[in-house]
């Protein structure tokens, strides 16, 4: 009996092992709160003008990540870089005045964020985030080429059957 209940232990935790490390390397998205746990908004002080480009600097952005906008009587809305540098936008890129705005970064590059409230975007209330290119695949190889290497590149820092061979010498180490 005691055999057969430190076995199912064994393989509770084997399996729970091997889920927890795969579920790390599926995980592709992060959602940022932009200012932290002050939200979006007009600060007090005048030296806290840069606070959120000092915040989004602060940070790495990828292709999918969000940006979670939380505030109260205000707006958040993506304009051009002309229109950030002018701090004012008839027709923005995106506009939401919800309290409570996700948006999605869907592409590499710069965005361009500021209040939609008269005065705020003056007073410091704007932000710039960059966006990281995604790692590009090597171009594929002509037929003309003679290459006697060839190498692949992968998103991940190791092959993918290392998992699969780590996972499996764990759960043998557990049974042996």
């Amino acid at each position: 009996m005691a055999t057969l209940r430190a076995g199912s232990c064994k393989l509770l935790l084997a399996a729970f092992l091997l889920i927890s490390s795969l579920h790390a390397f599926l995980v592709t998205s992060t959602e940022f709160t932009v200012g932290g746990e002050d939200g979006w908004g007009v600060r007090r002080s005048n030296r806290d003008r840069d606070v959120y480009n000092e915040w989004a600097s602060r940070n790495r952005f990828k292709v999918d990540d969000t940006i979670h906008f939380k505030y109260q009587k205000d707006s958040v809305m993506v304009v051009t870089s002309e229109e950030y540098e002018k701090c004012r936008s008839s027709h923005p890129l995106f506009y939401s005045n919800n309290g409570d705005t996700v948006f999605k970064l869907d592409r590499p590059g710069l965005f361009y964020f500021i209040s939609g409230i008269a005065g705020h975007c003056e007073r410091g209330e704007k932000m710039i985030i960059k966006v990281l290119e995604t790692e590009a695949a090597p171009p594929p190889q002509s037929a003309n080429e003679n290459s006697t290497a060839t190498s692949q590149s992968s998103p991940w820092p190791f092959p993918m059957y290392s998992l699969a061979s780590a996972g499996a010498v764990l759960t043998a180490s557990f049974f042996a």
